[in-house]
């Protein structure tokens, strides 16, 4: 009787032990964060909405910021996300003719300005943004910062804009050329570049800077943030995830940023 007890215990244990890592993993995918790939123009604003909705959902919302382009690329090599969001349609576009992002699943989600900044310590105080404007001349010898005009997107937006006003030849060989918008931010706001071009959006983050032109909507395609989820996320909370950032209060924080509300809100 007692050797019966001891080879059932043993059993037991043994089924025990086979039991229990069949469930343990489900509980780990249920918990794992979700990864999100977002332009660098972004952080201020994700940031914050992405604490909130941790909090009410018990799930870690970890972000990866830097250029549109560096994250499509990273994103093309296999690097593991959840969402995607671009500072542009550009590299949205890049991504889905991957056939890297789920079916509708995508949205475009903010939109933004394109301004010229200084120092807030700076002479420059208002700038008159028009066709063939002194850009140069306000330069001297000082370089225009701005991101990376080949690829990320608020380079492009900020070429587009100085080619559509027919100065971008004059100001081509004083470019400071930065990795992504906020680097372009800190060379001004550091005093390292006199002016810059950046998002609104970014110039309101910074207290270093101000404002001193903002580039009319005609002289550059229109600042558009598309967002999507990708073919390689299996997290189960990341659709929810992508779905509350078009909820009230996530637009409301948006808002708050500079950004403009392009999706339509969602309540539930």
């Amino acid at each position: 009787m007692k050797r019966r007890l001891l080879i059932g215990a043993a059993l037991s244990a043994f089924a025990l032990t086979f039991t229990l890592p069949a469930t343990a993993p489900l509980k780990a995918q249920d918990n794992q964060p979700v990864i999100v790939f977002a332009a660098a123009s972004m952080k201020n604003a994700l940031d914050e909405i992405a604490g909130e909705w941790s909090k009410a959902n018990k799930t870690e919302v970890k972000i990866s910021y830097a250029a549109s382009s560096a994250l499509a690329k990273q994103i093309e090599n296999g690097a593991p996300a959840d969402l995607f969001i671009s500072a542009d349609l550009k590299w949205m576009d890049y991504v889905d003719g991957k056939k890297l992002i789920k079916a509708n699943t995508r949205q475009n989600l903010l939109g933004n300005t394109l301004v010229l900044i200084a120092r807030k310590d700076s002479k420059f105080k208002e700038v008159k943004i028009g066709p063939n404007f002194d850009l140069a001349g306000l330069l001297g010898s000082g370089r225009l910062s701005v991101g990376q005009v080949d690829s990320v997107p608020a380079g492009l937006y900020a070429k587009a804009a100085l080619e559509k006003l027919g100065i971008y030849k004059s100001v081509e060989g004083k470019l400071a050329q930065a990795e992504n918008v906020r680097v372009a931010l800190a060379y001004v706001s550091r005093g390292e570049a006199p002016l810059g071009i950046v998002y609104g959006t970014d110039a309101a983050s910074e207290s270093q800077v101000v404002v001193v032109g903002t580039f009319p909507d005609g002289s550059h395609p229109a600042i558009v943030y598309p967002v999507a989820q990708l073919e390689t996320s299996k997290n189960p909370k990341a659709a929810a995830f992508l779905k509350s950032l078009s909820s009230p209060s996530a637009q409301a924080i948006f808002k708050k940023h500079g950004f403009s509300v392009l999706a339509a809100a969602k309540t539930n």
